[in-house]
């Protein structure tokens, strides 16, 4: 709150524009001084009941059915779509909807997590009944446990009690960043004990630059008889003949029996351009010995960053220590991960 008083006070005579940022700035620093309530109370008491409703959810067969209704019922899909992409099936219904059929939706072996700040949101009535009635786990997200939502609930988190930012006090903003942000905890929670891997992750990502950062390598690098590759003892006419040839800009050097030697690039030629010798000598004289690998299962980002970081083009991809593939910098573009 001081860095916006001070930053108002800066730009009190640039009129509106510094009004907007003062306020701006009011609005985060309230809804930080809430997440920093819901820190503490995870810490404190909320933390059981919390891990109850992460062991509870873990446990259900079927999927989470997340619902509210207005600001509340907004961050329940935010929250059912963030659940859905991590590992955990969700779907938010709609709870004036359900009232007219989509209760159909409601499984026993489902559970459902309810949001509604006061606890008394009159449309959730017949999704609690119900819920009850057969048997299906109910968690509630309420900052009054005493609600009628709270007194239901097989699980309540309790939210605290936190002042909106909002001026008039009326408008949900600090309580709906609250409310997300334990709805990321939820699914991140799950998504650990779960060890949901990146693999998984990009299933239901395939998409876009992050779909394609959690490719892996072995979907795009060069293999077989597109390899550039000589063996040990390979003169240096022929290298170079082999680098001209598969385009490159390098080329692997193996043992006879398969195994990683080391690899020359186009900066171990320019190193030796001036030997006079170059011709002749074989390639392990000019070979960069213990170069750069990574195995076929590496996601592209994080070829991409080795080869961004190192400086270099391309990457030796490697199993039991022979060299099975090559993954360019080129290719890494044309994925779109770049």
């Amino acid at each position: 709150m001081a860095l916006a008083q001070r930053i108002g006070e800066r730009d009190a005579a640039t009129g509106t524009h510094g009004a907007a940022v003062a306020s701006a700035l009011r609005t985060i620093g309230t809804e930080r001084e809430g997440l920093a309530c819901l820190m503490e109370a995870v810490a404190d008491g909320l933390g059981a009941p919390f891990t109850a409703a992460v062991e509870r959810i873990g446990r259900a067969r079927g999927r989470v059915i997340l619902t509210g209704m207005g600001k509340s019922g907004h961050i329940g899909r935010k929250i059912a779509a963030t659940l859905a992409s991590t590992g955990t099936p969700a779907l938010y219904v709609h709870p004036a909807e359900a009232s007219h059929g989509d209760l159909g939706m409601v499984q026993p072996d489902d559970v459902v997590v309810a949001l509604s700040w006061s606890g008394e949101t009159t449309e959730l009535a017949d999704i609690i009944g119900y819920a009850k009635r057969y048997r299906v786990g109910l968690v509630a997200i309420t900052s009054n446990a005493a609600s009628t939502l709270g007194r239901e609930a097989d699980v309540c988190l309790t939210l605290p009690k936190a002042r909106e930012a909002c001026p008039n006090g009326l408008a949900p903003t600090t309580s709906t960043a609250m409310q997300l942000a334990l709805g990321d905890a939820l699914a991140v929670a799950l998504l650990e004990a779960r060890g949901f891997s990146a693999r998984e992750f990009s299933i239901y990502h395939p998409g876009g630059r992050l779909g394609a950062s959690l490719r892996q390598v072995r979907e795009v690098m060069h293999t077989d008889a597109q390899l550039p590759r000589v063996t040990r003892g390979t003169p240096m006419r022929a290298a170079i003949a082999e680098i001209d040839a598969k385009g490159f800009g390098s080329v692997i050097v193996v043992e006879a029996d398969g195994r990683l030697a080391g690899i020359v690039t186009d900066g171990d030629l320019r190193r030796n351009v001036f030997r006079a010798d170059l011709d002749s000598v074989s390639v392990e004289a000019v070979m960069s010995v213990n170069p750069r690998t990574v195995n076929p299962e590496t996601l592209l980002a994080k070829a991409l960053e080795i080869q961004e970081s190192m400086k270099i083009t391309a990457l030796i991809v490697v199993e039991d220590g022979r060299p099975v593939g090559l993954v360019h910098y080129h290719d890494l573009l044309r994925s779109g991960v770049a």
